[in-house]
């Protein structure tokens, strides 16, 4: 079989080639794109005889899944998959599996890196310390005894709340399952109203769905405290960032720490968060670590494995 990775995914050919030391031995074609393009057209034209595609995060149009007949199985490299047209794969009986898991502790991380920066003004110290000021102004809260907040609690969602337990913070959760690890870490499950008035951090772990589209939107914004921060490493269409940005300009939440947003970075220059007050906001990193991006190397050579052996692993779509 032909299988054509589209785009990048973060570690060197060299580390790719020695992943697929075993597909080429037994007989199957590995072709490694380390340049990104996103036109239909050129897509088209690197995946146009593959029976295997590869993408990380790009968008991977109904158009170009069409003009690639050949393909019987999209491996995503990435956790969320709502950047394929689903449908399209759909239609043609095309299977697809995604890299649960590869970021877990990736993202975790970041969720402090956000809530430390905003609690100790940390962008606004820097800037004072290259310019000669003083730290009049920016003394902040701390971590510890913090009420957090998780929603969503998959295995990013409990990585989250193992760190805020060693931070010292106290933990709720909203989620459609509760998990006994969870409870175990002393996190009551509530409301999600109940949550937004109750914590002094929210951390966003949920996928996008119909379900989740604009789950945080003005009327809940309206029940956080004042003094709360909001932090979303998740999808950016589960916040409503033009609501967010109103919320912080009008004082209703103190800050808050966004990853992702309604499109993939580069954001235009009129997007609202961007003039939002007490915001730090970083491009869709989260999930980029050198560690992470190996680990996400691995499944995915792994679930292009198990599928040529026809034990499809890490199903999104089992295809016909």
């Amino acid at each position: 079989m032909k299988i054509v990775v589209l785009e990048p995914l973060g570690v060197s050919g060299a580390y790719v080639d020695k992943l697929a030391e075993g597909l080429r031995a037994a007989g199957h074609e590995l072709i490694y794109w380390d340049t990104k393009v996103t036109d239909t057209p050129s897509l088209i034209e690197r995946g146009q005889d593959a029976d295997i595609l590869v993408v990380a995060n790009m968008p991977l149009k109904g158009e170009v899944i069409e003009g690639c007949p050949r393909v019987k199985y999209i491996a995503v490299a990435f956790t969320g998959v709502d950047h394929v047209d689903l449908a399209a794969c759909r239609k043609r009986g095309i299977a697809v599996s995604n890299a649960a898991g590869y970021s877990t502790n990736a993202v975790a991380e970041l969720v402090f890196g956000l809530a430390i920066g905003l609690y100790r003004s940390i962008p606004a110290c820097d800037h004072r310390a290259r310019t000669g000021g003083t730290k009049d102004g920016l003394v902040g809260p701390e971590l510890h005894g913090k009420t957090m907040g998780i929603v969503g609690t998959g295995a990013i969602g409990r990585r989250v709340a193992a760190i805020a337990s060693a931070f010292g913070c106290k933990l709720l959760a909203y989620s459609r399952t509760e998990r006994e690890e969870m409870k175990a870490l002393g996190a009551a499950y509530v409301t999600l109203e109940e949550l937004m008035e109750r914590s002094d951090i929210v951390s966003l772990h949920v996928p996008v769905t119909d379900g989740t589209r604009g789950l945080i939107g003005r009327e809940l914004l309206a029940k956080m405290k004042k003094s709360a921060i909001l932090i979303n490493t998740a999808r950016g269409p589960v916040v409503d960032n033009a609501a967010l940005a109103e919320a912080l300009e009008n004082g209703s939440i103190a800050g808050a720490g966004i990853d992702v947003f309604d499109m993939e970075p580069p954001i235009p220059g009129d997007y609202p968060l961007l003039t939002a007050p007490h915001t730090i906001l970083t491009p869709h990193v989260a999930f980029a670590t050198d560690e992470a991006m190996e680990i996400r190397a691995d499944i995915t050579i792994s679930n292009i494995e198990h599928w040529i052996a026809g034990d499809q692993i890490n199903v999104i779509l089992s295809g016909n």
